[in-house]
């Protein structure tokens, strides 16, 4: 059949009419399912790490300055040599990793020590930390805070090197060092690579790999030295009338050193945890600053790991006997 050219243009403009008025609404509902899919998926994160630098600025000495500055999230950061202490470089001083349960920063300086970030909700919170003021958070705010007192210590399972005395050495002589974070549905993690270590007059590489799982306080850690050095060593920040707990597992492969009491910048009750594999620890001792455990000489990988409980963690663990029964209960599983 043979349609004439006035029917097929009307019928092409009718066909035209509706399709244009069923896009718009098309487009919107697949637009917002797509919105619903990325909110379901964004709250299903557990686990998150992140560096994050400020751009727009310029370093003068040791300080990066400048007006309108904004931070920048990065995959990999090699240090620039100006960064020390309080440059205002690096958002919260270095990098950071979060469960939904706990956060850690790390000092990406010479201090090199770990500290917490307390957290009250069970959600990420470490991408907005620090964004509105650069130390605000050590200020108390609905998602949590800074809560450690780290001062001149380790933190909590930072790593070092034990003069055999008291003293122990962070990362003051390093010929250079990075950084760099990854997110997977297994877990998030930081990897640091510090070249020319000087300490106790020895000088070595070291790779570092820090690791949480979701649902998970526990940061597992790899040391991974260039050559075996005496005095490579881990340990918490350790303060006056808070007493140092210390267990065997069942088998007797595995122990713990910890702590718990008024530990945090509020104060509150903190409870503190390194779990470390018996045959690789020479000594556990103490330090000018810290309770520590001393790793035998090795090149080969040492790993432990460490957690923190905050009394105020959404659902958390709010008194020492749950500390500990939280403790004794992860130190068999390993």
């Amino acid at each position: 059949m043979k349609i004439n050219q006035p029917i097929l243009g009307g019928l092409l403009a009718v066909i035209f009419i509706l399709s244009c008025k069923e896009s718009p609404s098309k487009k919107s509902a697949d637009l917002a399912k797509e919105k619903n899919e990325r909110a379901s998926a964004k709250s299903d994160i557990k686990t998150y790490a992140e560096i994050s630098v400020k751009e727009g600025g310029e370093w003068q000495g040791t300080k990066y300055v400048g007006e309108n500055l904004t931070f920048k999230n990065l995959e990999y950061l090699k240090a620039p040599d100006s960064l020390t202490d309080h440059s205002y470089y690096v958002r919260y001083e270095g990098p950071g990793w979060e469960s939904n349960k706990v956060g850690y920063r790390l000092y990406f300086d010479w201090r090199n020590a770990i500290d917490i970030f307390g957290k009250k909700v069970d959600t990420m919170v470490l991408s907005k930390v620090g964004r509105d003021n650069y130390d605000s958070y050590h200020e108390d705010s609905p998602w949590g805070m800074d809560i450690l007192k780290a001062g001149s210590s380790l933190g909590i399972g930072s790593y070092g090197r034990f003069d055999g005395v008291s003293s122990v050495a962070h990362f003051k002589d390093v010929k250079s060092r990075d950084v760099a974070v990854s997110n997977s549905e297994k877990g998030s993690g930081v990897t640091l690579n510090y070249n020319g270590w000087t300490a106790n007059e020895e000088t070595i590489d070291l790779k570092t790999d820090l690791f949480i799982e979701p649902d998970s306080r526990i940061t597992k850690v790899t040391l991974n030295p260039s050559m075996a050095v005496n005095g490579l060593c881990t340990g918490i920040v350790k303060f006056e009338d808070v007493e140092l707990l210390q267990k065997d597992s069942d088998n007797g492969e595995w122990a713990y050193i910890a702590t718990y009491g008024e530990q945090t910048l509020v104060p509150d009750q903190l409870g503190m945890v390194i779990f470390y594999k018996k045959s690789d620890v020479e000594k556990v001792t103490e330090a000018d600053h810290d309770h520590i455990i001393v790793f035998k000489p090795t090149a080969n990988a040492i790993a432990y790991h460490f957690a923190a409980a905050w009394e105020k963690e959404k659902e958390g663990i709010s008194t020492k006997e749950g500390f500990l029964a939280y403790i004794d209960e992860a130190l068999n599983q390993f």
